[in-house]
């Protein structure tokens, strides 16, 4: 397989550092904060839903199995921040899909020093929202039957061991998908060049995404997940596939 998997992750903090600089950072704000607004609308529902199900968890046990719920309560807890914030990344990269083009032609633009013919304005930005949607959602067909398939691996007894690795290696190629498709898209590439781009560099695409995936779990620094993502996988576009367009 071709590429570096440290390479491939390293895109991802490079594209962290980049948030803040001059040119930059306005492209980052309104997405920024779509997600921060979705991530507390959903969190509040999560938090009375497990508050409630704490609750109800404390009044089932008897007295003397009321240590169950100092295990049970943070395992809720913990899940619910890390759904929540699988669930408004997801949302968040859907509906503002149009303005992560944007940002990337931006970057790419400084990073090459050619001027791109893109975007070029928010107006435009938004005018491109049903066919960034409509692209979205050409990302989730394609991986549901692979979900579905992992899924499936996950229930055969002996095979069951491996499903952790495949929903990892699942997750790590589907955000390389994902963002690499912001910069290529501005091309007007088709998806399924994006799969051939990604798969030419497998080891850097499965070391960017996994590490996207990973921090996306991550609560409060999933907030900045996306920008940072977008960025990192524009510069990835950049070095290791332009040249070859």
């Amino acid at each position: 397989m071709q590429g570096n998997f440290i390479t491939g992750a390293g895109y991802f903090f490079r594209g962290l550092a980049m948030l803040s600089q001059p040119g930059i950072w306005p492209f980052v704000i309104l997405p920024l904060l779509a997600n921060i607004g979705f991530f507390l609308l959903l969190g509040g529902a999560a938090y009375a839903y497990i508050t409630d199900l704490v609750t109800v968890t404390e009044e089932a046990l008897p007295d003397w199995l009321s240590f169950i719920t100092w295990i049970v309560a943070p395992l809720l807890w913990l899940t619910g921040t890390l759904v929540t914030g699988y669930i408004s990344t997801l949302v968040v990269l859907l509906l503002t899909s149009p303005f992560h083009a944007l940002l990337a032609e931006k970057v790419e633009e400084r990073h090459t020093g050619k001027a791109l013919a893109g975007l070029e304005n928010i107006g435009v930005a938004l005018l491109e929202i049903p066919r960034g949607i409509f692209r979205e959602l050409r990302k989730i067909a394609y991986y549901i039957p692979l979900a579905f398939a992992v899924f499936i691996i996950s229930l055969i007894p002996g095979a069951q061991a491996a499903a952790p690795l495949l929903w990892f290696l699942l997750g790590a190629w589907m955000m390389s998908l994902q963002f690499l498709d912001y910069p290529m898209d501005n091309h007007r590439l088709p998806f399924r060049e994006v799969k051939s781009a990604c798969a030419s560099r497998r080891l850097s695409s499965l070391g960017f995404g996994g590490m996207v995936a990973f921090v996306t779990g991550v609560p409060l620094l999933n907030l900045v997940v996306i920008p940072a993502a977008v960025i990192g996988a524009t510069l990835f576009w950049c070095e290791e596939f332009r040249a070859r367009q």
